[in-house]
């Protein structure tokens, strides 16, 4: 059995290491006064924390839809303008002690917080309440369930680094280091404009070359580029968008991206009536998990039990996306449900962790390249790590597959770049018409938007969430460059992805080579029979463990 954490969960599993782990990631409990909360029970605190902040819909509209977003509101900087500690402004009931920070779950599996780094300055309070609108929509006393989407911006916006990731580096260290293990591991676009500035590179730098050296040198079998599955989730939800439009699917419009599991999670919690608008493609990541699993475990034959899958990932809610019981396809393929999709996340920060403390000098490491079978990638998989990339990269493919032939226009389409909490953009494909987008990043710009898919009129086809502002390059995982993250780190990244994108000589998803073998040899079509058993599942609803409120700020 796989050690567990504190903070994790039980998750069975059969093909992890089996020592406990010498470090595990701190206990919430402390016993000074600052750090009462933590000796507060789960539903006692939450009684115990009340109160409400507004906040609003934040970004600029570019586009020129027919769509009125001025109905939505004034529009900013999805990641705000900084943070005014509202909470101690307002009355209330919430105690003075634990006024100024986030309740957090003892078993959450992305999150955890040192209390005696904690200063109660109430920054993730700021977050929580403003950017991602999670704390403070909701009604008290809850059902069973702290509410945490596991995105972690909070981890970007405490000043004093005390709330982290939950560190899963001692787990990873166990498995590279067990004999009986074949240790594979991906990693996700933002990861290598990210992971840069930890060592010293310019805020943007594609370290992708010293990524992958460091990863060979700490001793994993196989490196995988989770860009190769982010073509190969655009071929799936591509396709799927394209059913839906037509009316081969029998499922709702506008589609829903459900890359991102700190939105998926959102929408469970506060929107589970629009679950059936969420895309059932699965995430890069689980796919790439279940492609390891299945895919190139029959090719170098062997046994997926012996796998042990790891994801480098800018997410801290990609730690609870891989624990999630949904997430065992490659299990069931095998006829062995403990099998999961992915067994351990870790975050940019803790890979710069783990180089550090084995004093590796990454620029003096020599290049090296990903593993061939699952990282060949296109410029639409690489700009899957900025807002409106997953939107641009799905509407290329999709605009082949309606129209018959390349999208000869939208290799850069602006009205959905950018750092605008929303975007929007029209597109008129042949034989079909006016088709309708929207890209939404930061939770706080959700609401509008979603209550008028909820009210039938919104007119869009296709939309994509992103949980965290700017998108996966400023992921809870991600370096902390600055506190608050600040757009100009956020664009500095984004300009990376896109200028890899620029460069690359393949711009579509379904033009990658690597993507076309699979389908030929193993999965068949898109959509079909297997590819939706391995590649695609479900989300339930939530809600049933808090009270949202009526209206969400």
């Amino acid at each position: 059995m796989k050690p567990q954490s504190n903070n994790k969960p039980e998750t069975p599993t059969t093909n992890t290491p089996t020592s406990t782990p010498a470090s595990a990631p701190a206990s919430t409990a402390a016993s000074t006064p600052a750090a009462a909360v933590a000796d507060v029970s789960r539903r006692r605190f939450l009684k115990l924390a009340s109160g409400s902040v507004a906040g609003g819909v934040v970004g600029s509209v570019v586009g020129g839809c027919d769509i009125n977003l001025n109905e939505i509101g004034e529009f900013e900087s999805s990641g705000g303008n900084g943070w005014i500690p509202a909470q101690y402004e307002a009355a209330g009931n919430f105690p003075v002690q634990v006024r100024g920070r986030i309740p957090i779950d003892p078993k959450n599996p992305s999150i955890t917080r040192d209390d005696k780094k904690c200063i109660l300055c109430g920054q993730c309070v700021e977050v929580c309440s403003k950017v991602e609108t999670v704390m403070h929509n909701y009604e008290l006393p809850l059902i069973d369930d702290i509410p945490c989407i596991c995105c972690g911006q909070c981890t970007l916006w405490c000043p004093t680094g005390a709330i982290t990731e939950v560190d899963d580096t001692e787990l990873l260290l166990q498995a590279i280091e067990n004999p009986e293990l074949h240790v594979v591991v991906q990693t996700a676009p933002s990861t290598r404009v990210g992971l840069g500035e930890e060592f010293g590179f310019p805020v943007g730098t594609n370290v992708e070359s010293f990524q992958v050296a460091a990863l060979k040198k700490l001793g994993f079998d196989k490196i995988f580029d989770t860009n190769f599955s982010a073509d190969l989730t655009i071929m799936e939800e591509g396709t799927e968008l394209v059913k839906r439009i037509t009316g081969t699917k029998k499922a709702p419009l506008p589609q829903l991206t459900s890359c991102c599991p700190g939105w998926v999670k959102y929408c469970e919690y506060f929107y589970p009536d629009l679950i059936p608008n969420l895309s059932s493609a699965k995430s890069p990541m689980t796919m790439m998990g279940a492609m390891i699993k299945t895919y190139y475990a029959q090719k170098s034959n062997i046994n997926p039990q012996k796998i042990y899958s790891v994801a480098i990932m800018p997410c801290t809610a990609k730690k609870f996306e891989a624990i999630r019981p949904e997430m065992n396809h490659a299990g069931l393929k095998n006829g062995n449900p403990e099998i999961r999709d992915i067994d351990l996340v870790i975050t940019t920060r803790e890979l710069a962790k783990l180089i550090k403390r084995k004093n590796f000098d990454i620029t003096n490491l020599p290049a090296a390249q990903y593993d061939s079978l699952l990282s060949e990638y296109s410029g639409a998989g690489i700009i899957f790590g900025a807002t409106g990339g997953v939107m641009e990269a799905a509407v290329r493919t999709a605009y082949h597959l309606l129209a018959g032939e390349p999208p000869k226009l939208l290799f850069n389409l602006e009205p959905i770049r950018g750092l605008a909490g929303v975007k929007e953009a029209k597109l008129n494909i042949p034989n079909i018409g006016e088709i309708k987008i929207a890209v939404v990043s930061g939770m706080h710009n959700t609401h509008k938007v979603l209550e008028k898919i909820r009210n039938g009129n919104s007119g869009w086809h296709f939309i994509e969430f992103m949980a965290c502002p700017g998108g996966c390059i400023s992921g809870g995982g991600q370096p902390r460059s600055a506190v608050p993250p600040s757009d100009a780190v956020r664009t500095a990244r984004i300009n990376a992805l896109y200028s890899a994108d620029e460069k690359s000589t393949i711009r579509l998803s379904y033009e990658n080579h690597e993507i076309k073998t699979i389908y030929k040899d193993y999965l068949g079509e898109p959509n079909g029979n297997l590819a939706h058993d391995l590649l695609h599942t479900h989300y339930h609803d939530r809600s049933n463990n808090l009270t949202p409120k009526t209206k969400l700020n």
